[in-house]
């Protein structure tokens, strides 16, 4: 069997933004959009920088917070020690985030947390006498069901059906006990298959909230690695970011600075999110709807509450915990409660937090570093095996279907179906005629141009009926490439982003974190190629 390469770069995947690629390479083009880039050197930076402006005082807050969290909750040795080491002032976290999705959702979930769990691990060995908490925070305050209700399996969609209204979060898990049956007729006879039913039932069964439910299955998964889990829906942490709540409200920075900076980047990638005048929720049980200021009075959308600005203000120090940030200012509220370093998200993710440098800045808080989170691709020794058969490397399925058939067609076919010599030929006959043309009547240039697109166009045709021609002849071979690109590219997507972990666990069980935990360098920043 043909060596194995264990990653390609993030630019040869074909799946990743040019922002991305740009940021990858350290681009003139997006230097101005991001703070400290993620290597050990940049690092040390943010240390110092995180240093002077994180208040000693909010360490014990976010300590006794935690714990408040944890309550109920059987965690490891090491996630309390690393919950204890928040409230030393040398203690800094890795923080990355993800919505509540059932059962995970997306594979990549499990490759979020793996990397902030290695780069704690990594920062520790480089900056002695310091400690780094690696931090999954959650999305609780979410109200975007329809995202996060459902996860894959073996092509299945297992969806939770249940009306939903204000904070994700909050949601009683009632319901899901018919998810649990869906999902035991799927699964296979195995012990590993017992034990996926098990952390379904545990984690969704025996927990009263979404919140809570996902908590202990993260912390089933990582808590052996120190994870911290962090729920922004707080009273207390909200607390802390009153102050920055009372800016928005009277000033709306936020859409000024934001709107500014999308101005400037908008004309080079796209944009992710737009601001609002005012990037708050109002949040309750039942409720979460934006707060909007008409010039005179704040009006929550949708409902008829209304107050004055002395009112809201008001309602502001009584209850910080009603005052929800928005997609756009949630990465402040992180920044501000924790001693963070880093962000590590996906390219979405890490698109819209480079809309939010120059905002940072005017609030006075340090802009994180951004770091674009591992990514893999898990291949089986059977799908190896089907590769090696079909004379295709790894890399190659990485190719849009259309351009991977074709190229393997011309690969394997007696004939020659590839015409470019032939256009080559075509072209070169007709700079010669253009150069006569132009020497006798300049009136026959358009002649011979529209002579030439009619010969090439032919060609192109001919070209392609003959490779329609030799696809069919080879039928068998060609559908044997389409299924072993759509097995590792479902839906024509990256694996990550289609399969959730059920469908590993049930084969390798806990071996598969130990793999994952195992292979993902946060530093090396490339795709990794993962033998299961």
């Amino acid at each position: 069997m043909a060596t194995f390469p264990t990653s390609i770069t993030f630019q040869d995947t074909g799946y990743f933004s040019d922002m991305m690629c740009d940021y990858l390479e350290r681009s003139p083009k997006i230097s101005a959009f991001y703070n400290n880039f993620p290597d050990f050197d940049g690092f040390g930076k943010q240390l110092k920088e995180k240093e002077q402006h994180y208040p000693p005082a909010f360490r014990g807050v976010l300590h006794n917070a935690l714990k408040k969290q944890y309550e109920g909750f059987s965690i490891s040795d090491r996630t309390q020690e690393n919950i204890d080491l928040l409230k030393d002032s040398h203690t800094f976290t890795v923080t990355t985030g993800h919505q509540l999705n059932l059962f995970t959702g997306p594979l990549y979930f499990l490759y979020k947390i793996a990397s902030v769990i290695n780069m704690a691990k990594e920062l520790k060995n480089q900056f002695h006498g310091r400690e780094f908490v690696p931090v999954y925070w959650m999305a609780s305050e979410d109200h975007d069901f329809d995202e996060i209700g459902f996860f894959n399996f073996k092509g299945s969609k297992l969806s939770w059906k249940r009306e939903a209204a204000g904070a994700v979060g909050r949601l009683s898990t009632d319901g899901l006990e018919k998810v649990m049956h869906e999902f035991d007729g799927l699964l296979g006879p195995g012990k590993n298959a017992k034990q996926l039913l098990k952390l379904f039932r545990e984690s969704y069964l025996e927990h009263k909230s979404l919140a809570g439910a996902t908590r202990y299955l993260a912390n089933e998964l990582f808590g052996m690695e120190g994870l911290v889990i962090v729920d922004g829906d707080d009273r207390e942490l909200k607390g802390l970011f009153a102050s920055k709540v009372k800016e928005e409200l009277l000033n709306q920075s936020c859409v000024s600075e934001v709107s500014a900076t999308n101005e400037e980047l908008g004309g080079k990638y796209h944009i992710q999110v737009n601001p609002r005048d005012i990037n708050l929720f109002y949040l309750t049980d039942e409720l979460r709807e934006r707060i909007v200021f008409d010039g005179e009075v704040y009006r929550v959308n949708e409902s008829d509450l209304v107050f004055s600005k002395d009112s809201i203000l008001e309602e502001l120090e009584n209850h910080p915990e009603r005052f929800s940030p928005n997609a756009l200012m949630r990465p402040l509220y992180q920044e501000v409660i924790l001693p963070n370093l880093s962000y590590t998200g996906g390219g979405g993710e890490l698109a819209y937090w480079m809309q939010l440098k120059s905002y940072f800045e005017k609030v006075d808080v340090p802009f994180p570093i951004l770091h674009l989170r591992n990514s893999a691709l898990l291949v089986s020794e059977k799908e190896l095996g089907k590769m090696e058969r079909l004379d295709i490397k790894i890399q190659e399925l990485f190719e849009d279907q259309n351009v991977l058939v074709s190229k393997k067609v011309k690969e394997i076919s007696d004939l020659n179906i590839d015409f470019s010599p032939e256009r080559k030929r075509l072209e070169e006959m007709f700079e010669s005629m253009k150069v006569i043309a132009e020497q006798t009547d300049k009136s026959f240039i358009g002649a011979v141009l529209a002579q030439e697109k009619k010969q090439l166009n032919g060609l192109n045709k001919l070209e392609k009926r003959l490779l329609k021609a030799q696809k069919r002849k080879f039928t068998d071979r060609v559908d044997r490439i389409k299924a072993i690109q759509d097995q590792l590219f479902p839906k024509s997507s990256l694996q990550e982003r289609q399969a959730n972990f059920s469908e590993f666990y049930e084969e390798l069980g806990d071996s598969l974190i130990s793999l994952i935990l195992e292979r993902l360098d946060p530093f090396k920043m490339e795709f990794d190629l993962i033998k299961v």
